[in-house]
């Protein structure tokens, strides 16, 4: 199989956030596109732990897995709420 070729890709910044990625660029020596694949990598990374987290709460919750009331309210007496 071949390896699969960069995909290029131009997006439009705010001017404030292109700003904060020129100064990163002067200050750690990189260059943009190796800080924003970085940046969209470390993104992706918390999107996909978070979808999975939800797809697992409501397989739960289909399966009728629920805490109980005693439950819910011993972790807000430990917890606040």
């Amino acid at each position: 199989m071949k390896p699969s070729a960069d995909t290029p890709m131009t997006v439009s910044l705010p001017a404030d956030l292109a700003s904060q990625l020129d100064k990163l660029t002067r200050a750690t020596g990189r260059d943009k596109s190796a800080i924003t694949i970085a940046a969209l990598r470390e993104y992706m990374e918390a999107e996909a732990w978070q979808i999975a987290d939800i797809e697992r709460g409501v397989a739960e919750a289909e399966r009728g897995e629920f805490a109980s009331a005693s439950e819910v309210n011993s972790f807000f007496a430990k917890y606040g709420g």
